[in-house]
Order: C-alpha cells, then structure tokens, then sequence
C-alpha cells in the first residue's frame, strides 16, 4: 500500500498542480495589463489561436498552423505599431511586440514537440486539464517579458512537481552582482562615450565599435536578469542551456571567430533558429535563418540589412579560418593571425549590432557609406575568391 497513492492524495496533488498553473497564468495576466495596457490583446489573440490549434489540430499538422499563425499574427503587429505615429516615451509597443516574439518562440517550440513526439497532449482529460498546462506555458509570468526559452517538457515538470521547489539563492545573488557589474560598466562607457559625435575617415571604425559596446551590455545585462528570475521562479533552464553563462562572456569577448561568436549569441534563441529553420531547410539553411530571423525580428531596414550581413560573414568566417591557419605555422604568425582575427571580429560585430539596431534609411546609409563598411565588404570579397577557389569548406 505504500507504493501507492490514495485518491484522496491524487485528489489533492491536482488540485495542487492546477492552482500553481492557474497562479503562473493570472501573474501573466496581470503583468500584461499592467506592462502593455490595451495592447495586452494583441498578445492573447494569438496565445488562444495556438491552444485551439493544440487541442484541434492533429499533431502531423499542428505545427504548420502554429507556425503560420504565430508569424502571421507577428509580421501584422510590427508593421501595424511601426506605420503609427507613437508616442517616444510609451514603451507599451516595444513591449508588446517582444512579448509576441517570446510567444512565438514558445509556441513554436511546443508544436515542434509534439511535431516530434516529444510532447503527447493528454486527449483523455477533461478540456480544463488540457487547456490550463498550455495557457500557463504561453503566458507564465516569469517568461513573458523576457528569459532563455524553456521547454514545455520542462515547465511541466516544475509545475507539476511534488513539494516546494528549490531557490538557488546563491547562484542567483551572484548573478545579480554580475548584472550590477555589467550595468555599471555600462553606465560608465555611456558618459565617456557621451560627448563623441560622429566620425570622419578610419575615425568611424573605433567609433563604430565604441557605439556598439553599450549595446552588447545591455544585452548582456537583461539576459542575465532574465535568466535570474526565471531560476528564482524555479523554471531555469538546465546547465549549459541558457543565453548567458559567465563561460559564454568570456568567449564572446575573446574569440577570434565569427562562427563561434554567432552560436554563443543569444543561446536559447541560436537553438531555436537552428532547430525550427536551418536543420529543416534543404537549401542555403544558413542564409534562410537569418533572413528569417531578421523576419522574426521586424524586417526593419537595418534588420533586414544587419542579418543578412551576419549570414555572409558567417560563411566568409567558415572558409577564411582553415584558409589562415593552415598557413600560421611559427608561433609569431598563429600570434599574428589570432590577434588580427580577433579585431576583425570585434569591428564586425560591432558593425552588425550597430546596423541591427539602426531604425532609418538615412542612418543607415552613413553607416554604409562610412570606413566601417570596408572590413564587412572585405570579408565578402575573400568569401568570393575562395569559393571562385573552390577551397573545402570546414563547419
């Protein structure tokens, strides 16, 4: 008898799981109203029309559908809040938009889960046990601002676990200091890097790279609060398996290669992109994920131009790298090629993020027309060479 549960036990673990389902979906809820106002719904129409397509689509289809929808519905918001004469200082757009995003990564997720037969809806319950798990994964509060993607295997698990979950208390106090670290250094660069306007000749590529370290901070700084909230919530991601670890800082600000820096990147996103577009596109699946990432992102100007710029340097990187280090032999030249790649990289990554997040055509033509432009459009040009060479590419 003590290998089994009473009913009254059963009775009272679901009762359990469902209320911790429904406390994650009501904070969603109530974050939404609160961060988005009367935006909020054009965020739930979709997290609706992807559980109706859960519960009704077969499972060989659900992930078409979702996808569709989920796309659909993302490309409609960007261009709807972007064609709108907004006020600067509202930010319930902005907010709005990268909630939908997270949503698409989400659900997306979920339906190549169940896609894959990785995820089984339970058909035999009654239509409230299938609805809340699939309600609270889409809009579970911890997640729906920002955070590493967490699997719906994953959250169903914690949410569903017996007793309290555990708090890494520890872990998270010390990626708070980190956070305070990075945000201190970011506050310090945006003073000294204050009183800078604009650039002439090679003056614009350590003023280009200037302009994109505040950038990467930010960027760091919220993956690392995010990821802190989601682990205090009890949802975080598995080791290894988050957008960044103090490991993955160091190798995006010491690596000499491009590649290395692109799949350190974002790590949960990079994931979801490789999974959803490059292993299943049959041609160019490097080009077309980042064409759809600039897609998923807004399709903005420097977006479209930033990604698409990113895919090229990629593949330069791919075959430029064996191409060098066959021939750095002594130990004066590996030093040589490491040191120089190692700029190269900093200056276009910084080249990429500052096009990324550059919204007009007019700045993005300075950038274009700026000293900046030649490292990118030397890359492109060796990528032509070699492939006219027809060297061996080496992933």
């Amino acid at each position: 008898m003590h290998g089994s549960e009473s009913p009254l036990t059963q009775t009272a673990k679901g009762h359990l799981v469902s209320s911790r389902y429904i406390f994650l979906l009501t904070g969603g809820c109530l974050l939404a109203g609160t961060a988005m106002g009367s935006y909020t719904v054009l965020l739930l129409i979709p997290a609706a029309g992807s559980v109706l397509i859960f519960l009704f689509v077969s499972p060989a289809n659900a992930h078409t559908w979702v996808f569709t929808l989920q796309m659909s519905w993302q490309t409609l918001c960007h261009l709807a809040l972007s064609s709108q004469e907004l006020n600067a200082q509202d930010a319930r757009p902005a907010v709005t938009l990268s909630a939908i995003m997270l949503l698409t990564q989400k659900a997306t997720s979920l339906a190549l889960d169940i896609h894959e037969g990785l995820v089984s809806l339970q058909q035999g319950q009654g239509l409230l046990q299938q609805v809340l798990p699939l309600c609270s994964y889409l809009l579970f509060f911890p997640a729906l601002l920002g955070g590493p993607l967490c699997s719906f295997s994953r959250f169903q698990a914690q949410a569903e676990s017996c007793g309290a979950l555990p708090i890494p208390l520890r872990a998270a106090g010390w990626r708070c200091l980190g956070a305070l670290a990075l945000q201190g250094l970011r506050v310090g660069l945006a003073r000294g890097l204050g009183g800078r306007q604009g650039c002439a000749g090679w003056g614009c590529l350590p003023h280009v790279w200037a302009q994109a370290l505040p950038l990467r901070l930010a960027y760091y700084l919220h993956w690392v609060l995010d990821e802190t909230l989601l682990k205090v919530a009890g949802f975080g991601p598995e080791a290894g398996q988050g957008d960044l670890s103090f490991h993955d800082l160091w190798t995006l600000e010491t690596t000499h290669r491009l590649a290395v820096f692109t799949r350190t990147w974002n790590r949960s996103t990079s994931r979801w992109l490789r999974r959803l577009v490059f292993q299943r596109c049959p041609i160019q699946p490097l080009l077309a994920t980042f064409a759809f990432s600039a897609w998923w992102h807004g399709l903005r100007p420097g977006q479209v131009f930033g990604f698409l710029c990113w895919a090229v340097m990629v593949e330069a990187d791919y075959r430029i790298h064996p191409f060098l280090s066959a021939r750095a032999t002594t130990r004066g030249v590996k030093l040589l090629y490491y040191g120089t790649t190692w700029v190269f990289t900093q200056l276009i990554v910084a080249y990429i993020l500052v096009a990324v997040e550059t919204e007009s055509f007019s700045m993005l033509y300075l950038l274009w027309t700026s000293c900046s432009s030649i490292l990118p459009l030397c890359y492109g040009l060796t990528l032509l060479l070699l492939l006219r060479a027809k060297k061996p590419k080496q992933n």
